[in-house]
């Protein structure tokens, strides 16, 4: 059984700062990217930050400049550090993973269950 879960998630001020995390757990032969997506209600889901297995990484416009995605390969972890957080990064934060996992060397892609972020103004 292969998972991901999620931490860090509250409330805070706008202009304060979040760090989530995400650890993937399970049967896993590699990770390839890992990313963070978020829904918002009434919105549909988009992606925030991804980050490859090499370190390259991708922001939507949104968020460029006050988010960072990393990772910890040795952990299976990846991070979202958010800072300078606005009322409309408000939303529920889910972590993805694409993967291959035994056996069988299978690529799965694995979603966590979410977290909720509150920015209040």
């Amino acid at each position: 059984q292969v998972q991901l879960v999620e931490s860090g998630g509250g409330l805070v001020q706008a202009g304060g700062s979040l760090r989530l995390s995400c650890t993937a757990s399970g049967s896993i032969f590699s990770i390839n990217a890992m990313a963070w997506h978020r829904q918002a209600p009434g919105k549909q889901r988009e992606l925030v930050a991804a980050i490859r297995s090499g370190g390259s990484t991708n922001y939507v416009d949104s968020v460029k400049g006050r988010f960072t995605i990393s990772r910890d390969n040795a952990k299976n972890t990846v991070y979202l550090q958010m800072n300078s957080l606005k009322p409309e990064d408000t939303a529920v934060y889910y972590c993805n993973a694409d993967l291959v996992v035994l056996p069988g060397y299978r690529y799965l892609a694995v979603w966590g269950q979410g977290t909720l972020v509150t920015v209040s103004s």
